[in-house]
């Protein structure tokens, strides 16, 4: 199967913007300021309230708020198109675009940011590798390492970073599990993948993005290699899955596609996990009766990480583009508009949740959250981050049940316009 220039896996050269008409305009709407990274939540609630739909001149996006707005343009595929989603959100520097420019780093697109009628073609052999039978699988490990990391933060006592102990390294290894990466490749791949988040979705220096590109283009020839000594030594593991599939029917999943594949789970697997784990800590440890509650009695642990992807999501937005004119919600919307669709908004719609701004770990539609997405893009490891958090909580609310949060820390949070998580979080226990 041939493979389009047009399908690359990160679109480098930016095209101008379009900007749609007859749309309020909020010319200081953007995710990096301080306010925002802090809580986005109180501006969001406000907007939502005032334009639900309006342009963003500081970010170049129109912005959607509500959630059925959100949805509606999720379900529509033909008019918003995901290519946009891998993407750098602002211009690369002319010294980080030639690094990726070399000839051998030409991933493609395969999942999140793959058009249809391909993205239907490939989700199916993806979707096959997240089955329950890979889940049961991997589901010893994950508590094998999620108790060998609890006991190592007891072992070296507190305070300490929960996500430098825990909450990092725990996702970062099951993935690669899944993958079929071998243990002694951590160390190197997380350091290859660790920023990646910055050079697309955020607003690195110039220098930031020369060491990222150069990371990018490593990491992507190690998953060549790694996929080309699969492809001869078969086994457990999803990359084989794969391959077992191409020789079955290469003209239905590409040897190149699988390659890209291996390439993004990475990072979908990783640091949105790692966030969600951290962010669970934030909403429970400072409601002690809550904490308590699930060391009491763990079968509230599923509904209340339901809760957690609502009230504080790892994931605030997604992106569109626009393939032709249309109109939405009273405004005109040129073809190759972005578009900037609210998850974090949505999530705190009132015309869904009621009280949306309180923490209820019995809240009975808090799985009605986007968190994951909506249609034919819902993401396919919503399953194994629910049971990478299921087991995470399992195992912190039973080898460290006093657990809590240091008091008085600052928390940071890397500027980017879709992912939300703390770059530190300092625990403690008795």
């Amino acid at each position: 199967m041939s493979e389009s220039t047009s399908n690359a896996y990160h679109n480098i050269r930016t095209e101008p913007k379009s900007e749609p008409s007859g749309c309020p305009v909020n010319h200081d709407f953007t995710t990096f300021n301080a306010d925002y990274l802090s809580n986005p939540y109180p501006q969001l609630a406000q907007i939502r309230e005032e334009h639900p739909v309006f342009y963003s001149k500081a970010l170049g996006f129109l912005v959607v708020t509500r959630m059925e707005d959100v949805i509606e343009i999720f379900r529509d595929h033909d008019v918003y198109s995901s290519k946009n989603v891998q993407d750098p959100v602002f211009p690369i520097c002319e010294k980080a675009a030639s690094i990726l420019a070399s000839d051998d780093f030409n991933p493609v697109a395969v999942m999140s940011n793959r058009q249809q009628p391909d993205h239907t073609r490939i989700r199916k052999y993806t979707r096959d590798g997240f089955s329950g039978k890979r889940m049961n699988a991997l589901e010893p490990y994950i508590r094998r390492r999620s108790s060998e990391l609890a006991h190592a933060m007891r072992e070296q006592g507190g305070p300490t970073d929960f996500v430098k102990a825990f909450g990092h390294p725990l996702p970062g290894q099951t993935i690669f599990r899944f993958i079929g990466f071998d243990e002694t490749d951590d160390e190197q791949i997380m350091a290859w993948t660790g920023n990646r988040l910055a050079f697309t979705w955020g607003k690195p220096s110039e220098e930031e993005q020369v060491v990222i590109a150069e990371k990018m283009l490593s990491y992507w020839r190690y998953c060549r290699a790694f996929v080309a000594d699969r492809f001869a030594n078969r086994k457990d593991d999803l990359t084989s899955e794969l391959l077992n599939a191409h020789e079955a029917d290469p003209e239905e999943i590409s040897y190149r596609e699988i390659e890209s594949i291996i390439y993004g789970h990475s990072f979908a697997g990783h640091e949105i996990v790692s966030n969600f784990l951290s962010n669970a800590l934030l909403a429970l440890l400072p409601r002690r009766d809550v904490w308590n509650a699930l060391c009491q009695d763990r079968s509230l642990i599923p509904n209340a990480l339901e809760e957690v992807l609502r009230f504080d999501s790892p994931q605030t937005s997604w992106r569109r583009i626009t393939n032709t004119d249309t109109h939405f919600a009273g405004v005109d919307i040129p073809a190759g508009t972005q578009v900037f669709l609210s998850l974090g908004a949505a999530n705190h719609d009132p015309a869904l949740f009621s009280n949306p701004t309180d923490f209820d770990i019995k809240r009975k539609n808090a799985r009605k959250h986007i968190a994951f997405g909506h249609g034919i893009h819902f993401c396919l490891g919503a399953r194994l981050a629910r049971l990478e958090g299921q087991i995470a909580l399992e195992t912190l609310t039973e080898h460290l049940p006093t657990l809590r949060l240091v008091d008085n820390q600052s928390l940071t949070y890397t500027g980017n316009i879709t992912f939300r998580g703390p770059t530190q979080l300092f625990v403690e226990w008795d």
